[in-house]
């Protein structure tokens, strides 16, 4: 891809909780520029959780908590074909939009009595056995891993961005062997995000000002026809070290030591701890899961709180960590950030690297 087609992020904005960021009279007054100049973005599209799981996927929509870094990274090939102007949006009601049981009959994808938190679980046990670890182990950093979101979501609480309270004790308890319920992702919240990328030509025309560059951004996902029985696959995240690998080799970047020397931010995927562990690991960040608890001392890994603390809308997760991170690029000294997804039980693994522009 030329300089002049290299994709940037211009507008974006979320509404939470039909509470909407500043950000959405900017994004609408920069497709009025295009559209002034004959150019009418393609729309990309998240589906909704009342989009049944396992039914046929429509053109340009996607699917799965990966689906925004892969709607970014065709995006990414959208403008490097020549368009240029791409909309990525979710609409999803998940708290004010279906009742309880509606919820739990479309979040029941695996068709079976057995829960997702309780696949998790087993996943989780299939990578306490890969690292030698013990469950006391494996729980003691996935309190250590909370600890480091709640810390980041008290800042949001601080500065009076944030949208929720902590939680109450009750989500302290056990839903699993392995898993608190602060441990699991909330959907309880009603999402709506949009992010407007253009190619930089047009950047530049429209003298749209700051942005933030798509700099590297990789998707990968191992052949399976069922998930659950294949755990012993995932739960050695091959596939998440040549997403990272790859979306760094495209943004030139080593993005461990990026992040280590304190100029990069991190989203990882927090829906059970089993993630954000593989994603430390995998990324180089850390050597073993072991260093992880010494690491959070000194170092966040979300910049939203998590999907606990931050609420986790079904497919657009990463779209919120995307459109926060592109904020806090914006207004902070860091110059790289990365947001990553994760899609089903790990199937599907996606990184989208960012930079300050």
């Amino acid at each position: 891809m030329s300089d002049n087609n290299s994709p940037h992020i211009v507008a974006s904005y979320a509404s939470i909780n039909q509470k909407k960021s500043a950000g959405k009279e900017g994004l609408d007054n920069k497709i009025k520029q295009l559209r002034n100049i004959s150019i009418t973005p393609i729309t990309l599209t998240i589906d909704p959780l009342s989009t049944p799981w396992t039914s046929e996927q429509k053109d340009n929509h996607f699917r799965s908590g990966c689906a925004p870094i892969m709607a970014l990274a065709y995006a990414y090939h959208l403008i490097e074909q020549g368009n240029h102007a791409v909309v990525i949006q979710a609409d999803e009601p998940l708290k004010t939009g279906y009742t309880r049981e509606e919820r739990h009959q479309l979040m029941a994808v695996y068709n079976d009595e057995t829960t997702i938190a309780d696949l998790y679980n087993d996943l989780a046990m299939e990578f306490i056995n890969n690292h030698q670890l013990n469950e006391d182990k494996f729980k003691a950093i996935s309190s250590a891993l909370f600890e480091n979101y709640q810390a980041t979501y008290q800042q949001h609480i601080d500065e009076r961005q944030a949208h929720f309270s902590l939680p109450s004790a009750q989500w302290f308890n056990n839903v699993t062997s392995l898993f608190r319920g602060v441990d699991c992702a909330n959907p309880l919240i009603d999402f709506e995000g949009k992010l407007l990328i253009c190619s930089k030509e047009i950047v530049e025309q429209l003298a749209f000002g700051s942005s933030i560059e798509i700099a590297g951004v990789n998707c990968q996902q191992i052949t399976t026809e069922n998930e659950v029985k294949d755990l012993k696959t995932i739960c050695k995240y091959n596939h998440l070290s040549t997403a990272i690998e790859q979306a760094s080799i495209q943004a030139k970047i080593n993005f461990s030591q990026q992040f280590l020397q304190d100029n990069a931010l991190l989203e990882v995927y927090t829906c059970y701890p089993i993630v954000p562990m593989a994603f430390l690991q995998s990324s180089g960040i850390v050597n073993s899961v072991a260093e992880i608890p010494p690491l959070l001392n000194d170092y966040s890994v979300t910049v939203t709180g998590g999907m606990n603390l931050a609420r986790a809308p079904w497919n657009a997760p990463s779209l919120n960590a995307l459109i926060t991170m592109a904020e806090k690029l914006l207004i902070g000294d860091k110059e790289y950030g990365l947001v990553h997804g994760n899609g089903g039980l790990g199937y599907r693994q996606g990184v989208a690297i960012l930079k300050k522009s």
